[in-house]
C-alpha cells in the first residue's frame, strides 16, 4: 500500500511544471520561519506597486539607473 507521499508525490508529478514549481514555492515559504518579514516585503511591494500605478511614482528605465550609479561611484 502506497504512503500518503508517495499518492501526494504522484498527483504533484502530474501537474505541468509551471504549477509544480508554484507549488515547491509556497512549500518552501512555508518552511520559513519568519513569515513576518515575508509578509512585511508583500505589503511593502504593494504599496510600492499601487504608487506606481497611481502615477504618485515615476520609475526610471534601467539604464538611467545604472548610468547615475556609475556616475555616483566615480
Amino acid at each position: 500500500m502506497a504512503t500518503q507521499f508517495e499518492i501526494l508525490e504522484a498527483e504533484v508529478l502530474k501537474l505541468v511544471p509551471a504549477e509544480r514549481a508554484l507549488l515547491a514555492e509556497h512549500i518552501i515559504a512555508s518552511l520559513d520561519e519568519d513569515n513576518e518579514i515575508e509578509s512585511a516585503w508583500a505589503v511593502e511591494v504593494e504599496r510600492r506597486v499601487a504608487e506606481i500605478e497611481s502615477g504618485a511614482v515615476v520609475g526610471m528605465a534601467f539604464e538611467e539607473v545604472i548610468a547615475q550609479a556609475r556616475a555616483t561611484l566615480k
